[in-house]
């Protein structure tokens, strides 16, 4: 199954600007959509001397719209044969922020591409969704989530809007649940979490070409690492494998060499309280979040 036109939200962020690189020969057309501008791709003659190509070139059109403005997704989503949405707030926030922007603007992209008749839509997701499960327990996508911040709350709640559109409307959703995306791993939490550039563009390929099947999946989208604790999805679910393995990094990694806590959350870090207080409301008259016990 060929890609079509695809539209990319959130393609001048991070992992979208790698999506965009990877499938841009791949796609009939490239829809991208950012709510900042994104500028111009360099001549040709430049992008053959070594210039990043970094938009609007050969099959690629620009669009800016708001992800909080529905009127504006659902005029950018036009034409679109299926979306991949990637914008959103990457990291923790207070929660009105990532409610209005994630929550909300995936609700906007779902509910466009519902009107506009694009039955395959994939979705950004996080696997800080299940950021409290321990480490030593093998985890995959049918575990209750237990999220490790606000961050992960507005990505359960992303899921759960993907499964309401998927079961109420007929739209075949497809969550990905993106690990630690690094061109390379540099942490010990990586050796288990990385998602190299390679396979995430492998997953991705997968989800948009797979049979728009009414319904909604979630999945892991993760490297083949030796140390994950992720289940890789099987075929059933989504017919890629992964090929890169933190692994082969491991002896550049300071405390590689250290087995970490079986009982220790997934998250790390991002379920240390210190990560979320700074982003609870402070009323005014009461102590700092980073104050209370």
């Amino acid at each position: 199954m060929g890609l079509g036109t695809v539209a990319i939200t959130g393609a001048a962020g991070t992992i979208g600007s790698v999506l965009r690189e990877a499938l841009r020969d791949e796609a009939e057309r490239l829809v991208l959509i950012d709510r900042v501008p994104l500028p111009p791709a360099p001549p040709a003659a430049e992008r053959a001397a070594g210039a990043r190509p970094v938009a609007a070139a050969g099959n690629e059109e620009v669009r800016t719209a708001d992800l909080r403005d529905a009127a504006a997704v659902e005029a950018a989503l036009a034409g679109a044969d299926a979306v991949l949405h990637l914008g959103g707030l990457p990291d923790e926030a207070p929660l009105p922020e990532l409610l209005d922007t994630n929550v909300l603007g995936t609700h906007h992209v779902l509910e466009a591409a519902r009107r506009r008749g694009i039955h395959r839509v994939v979705l950004a997701g996080s696997n800080r969704v299940t950021g409290f499960c321990p480490v030593g327990r093998p985890t995959g996508p049918r575990e209750p989530v237990r999220p490790d911040g606000l961050y992960g709350v507005s990505k359960v709640a992303v899921e759960a809007l993907g499964r309401l559109y998927a079961d109420k409307f007929g739209l075949s959703v497809l969550c990905l649940r993106i690990g630690s995306f690094e061109r390379a791993p540099t942490e010990p939490r990586h050796l288990a979490t990385w998602l190299s550039h390679r396979d995430a563009v492998g997953y991705v390929r997968a989800a948009l070409t797979a049979p728009p099947t009414p319904g909604f999946t979630a999945v892991y989208a993760v490297s083949a690492n030796t140390r994950r604790f992720w289940e890789l999805p099987g075929p059933a679910e989504l017919d890629y494998t992964p090929v890169d393995d933190a692994e082969t990094h491991a002896a550049g990694i300071p405390g590689a060499d250290r087995a970490p806590d079986p009982a220790a959350p997934q998250g790390g870090p991002y379920a240390r309280p210190e990560f979320t207080l700074p982003h609870l409301p402070h009323p005014p008259g009461l102590p700092s979040p980073e104050a209370r016990p």
